[in-house]
């Protein structure tokens, strides 16, 4: 039985997934596509996570896609109105028909001869194959199989009940109950507030403070363009508005990190009152922006604080007890419930085996090419968003590359796309500067970004836009070769 074929193989049907599908209709219409989710639904991220409180760190007016603006009031959103967000644009568009599911992709395998990757996916428990000319990794950036817990001292002791919010148990009951939260990152501070409402005490722990900022859910500019103009145009403005002004903060901390960091601490310091210990739990000690920065809707976190409902607690474990966590300093915290906040576990090319022309490809003997493609691997890419702002306005633009690419080969009759390195003095740097813990344990398996462009992975969505959107693709960097008609003729195959 011949192997079923398309233009186009997606990986992932979530945030990104979907969108792909959108701009491969929209600038590519005579191409056929499908995508491949390993798991029963749509929505990745926002289907996954069911932990109490889930919602954007990011708003939604850059969150959202470009082509279809949000409407809700709330620009902080919550992760079921994502989820719906995301569906309905499958649902309206027609991708949903485009999506098999329950089809989780192993390995991958490109042909110079056939100019086309053979795609393998697990389904069932058996696997199935697929063919196409182009392969596009949405499955994001991390193992839908579990998060990141440390090994705890002592937890084999512990009586209650230890939760990640990756695997969040269906109705667990927190009401009244002691709970305890490892960690200081955007789960954690959306957690606290949350469970705060109904357990009896919720407390924060952490090793060391993240940057904590508060802003109001929802955006009242936002609000108030959507009564006199359109939807689009109400939200085209505050979505230029809102790139503009996280462009500038970001440039901002790296230009003046100690200015940012006194301004942010002095608007936790208005929050939460001249006698708490700011400084011990709120001030970190690296600059704002070497991690990314935890938003706290309408100071969520903070009134939770002040109401003695939710507390911090800056310290490290000792040992797991049978009623709790006993702390280096001699602290013990009661606890029914503890959550493990401790991070992703990152994972490259959403854990897929690759081979070019018979040889495997080792994700981090490669450079990233635009934060697209990759180094030697022929028309394969992957949206990845960025760390210092929205994810989906990253993965916009890459959707636009691609497009780009494809159409620029089906023109020049040629069937292969391919970065080439040929600058033997390019530094190699982590795919990510980013000091998060979950990001440095992963970055030696993942690409490398090189000192200068292209291979630069640039945090800067007014660059991406001119290099992405108007750029000239044949660079002489990305290689276009193999002319339609060239089979059984001698086909040129990339050296790594």
């Amino acid at each position: 039985m011949a192997n079923e074929h398309v233009d186009v193989l997606i990986v992932g049907a979530g945030l990104s997934g979907i969108g792909a599908g959108y701009h491969l209709q929209t600038a590519c219409p005579d191409r056929a596509y499908m995508i491949l989710e390993g798991r029963e639904a749509i929505g990745g991220t926002w289907d996954l996570f069911r932990y109490p409180g889930i919602r954007s760190d990011s708003d939604m007016y850059t969150l959202g896609y470009a082509f279809k603006p949000w409407r809700e009031a709330k620009a902080i959103a919550d992760g079921p109105s994502i989820l719906k967000y995301v569906r309905d644009t499958a649902t309206e568009n027609g991708i949903d028909r485009h999506i098999r599911y329950g089809h989780r992709v192993k390995r991958a395998a490109w042909s110079s001869e056939d100019a086309r990757w053979t795609v393998e996916a697990e389904v069932g428990g058996k696997l199935q194959s697929f063919t196409a000319n182009f392969l596009f990794l949405c499955g994001g950036y991390y193992s839908y199989e579990g998060g990141f817990t440390p090994e705890y001292p002592g937890l084999d002791r512990f009586q209650g009940t230890l939760v990640h919010p990756q695997n969040w148990p269906e109705g667990l009951d927190y009401a009244g109950k002691q709970v305890v939260v490892i960690g200081s990152g955007a789960t954690a501070v959306t957690l606290v507030p949350e469970m705060a409402k109904t357990a009896a005490q919720v407390t924060m722990l952490q090793r060391s403070p993240t940057y904590v900022v508060s802003r109001p859910a929802e955006d009242a500019m936002a609000n108030w363009l959507r009564k006199w103009l359109p939807g689009q145009l109400a939200y085209d403005i505050v979505r230029a508005r809102n790139v503009l002004g996280g462009m500038y903060f970001f440039k901002l901390a790296r230009e003046k990190p100690a200015a940012v960091k006194a301004n942010i601490l002095k608007m936790v310091r208005e929050q939460l009152g001249p006698d708490y210990d700011v400084d011990k739990h709120f001030t970190p000690t690296y600059n704002p922006w070497d991690q990314r920065l935890c938003l706290v809707p309408d100071a969520d976190m903070f009134l939770q604080i002040k109401a003695g409902r939710a507390q911090v607690v800056t310290d490290h474990i000792e040992t797991f007890t049978e009623a709790g966590i006993q702390l280096t300093s001699g602290q013990t915290l009661d606890a029914d419930i503890v959550v493990s906040a401790t991070g992703l576990v990152l994972q490259v090319w959403n854990g897929m085996e690759v081979s070019v022309d018979g040889r495997p490809v080792l994700p981090s003997q490669t450079f990233g090419y635009k934060g697209i493609m990759y180094e030697g691997v022929p028309n394969m890419a992957s949206a990845f968003g960025y760390t210092n702002a929205s994810w989906t306005l990253k993965c916009d633009l890459t959707c636009e590359f691609v497009c780009r690419v494809l159409n620029h080969m089906k023109k020049t009759g040629l069937r292969q796309a391919t970065p080439v390195n040929s600058d033997g003095e390019i530094t190699p740097t982590p795919w990510l500067d980013f000091s998060s813990g979950y990001v440095q344990r992963a970055m030696a398996k993942w690409p490398k970004q090189g000192d200068r462009a292209p291979w630069r992975l640039d945090q800067n969505y007014a660059k991406d836009l001119m290099n992405l959107r108007y750029a000239k693709l044949d660079d002489g960097t990305l290689r276009f070769t193999n002319r339609v008609g060239a089979v059984g003729k001698k086909v040129e195959k990339l050296a790594a």
